[in-house]
């Protein structure tokens, strides 16, 4: 077995870097992002229902890629509550929110 090179490491160790994965929920979440973590996990749970890359999504929501993306793995700071949900609506008309 042959080990990569050093400077391969150091190459692919940049890359990695460069990349963000999906944030997780925190044990000590509160109700709201507990919620909008359960938001984002509808979007997942239709794109991969319906086999849709990233780019037909962002099509059906009528956002940009990039913010897709950005929704899928968590990173939602920028997005309201109410935005998350409008969207949500769109490939979930009859989507209710309960709370209790």
């Amino acid at each position: 077995m042959n080990w990569p090179s050093k400077k391969e490491i150091e190459r692919i160790s940049k890359l990695a870097k460069k990349k963000q994965g999906t944030l997780l929920l925190s044990p000590t979440a509160t109700p709201l992002e507990k919620l909008r973590w359960d938001i984002c996990q509808l979007f997942l749970k239709y794109k991969m229902d319906n086999d849709l890359n990233q780019k037909e999504l962002a099509i059906e929501l009528e956002i940009d890629e990039a913010k897709v993306s950005k929704i899928l793995h968590h990173r939602i700071k920028g997005f309201s509550t109410d935005r998350l949900v409008k969207l949500c609506c769109k490939i979930d008309p009859s989507l209710s929110l309960k709370v209790s």
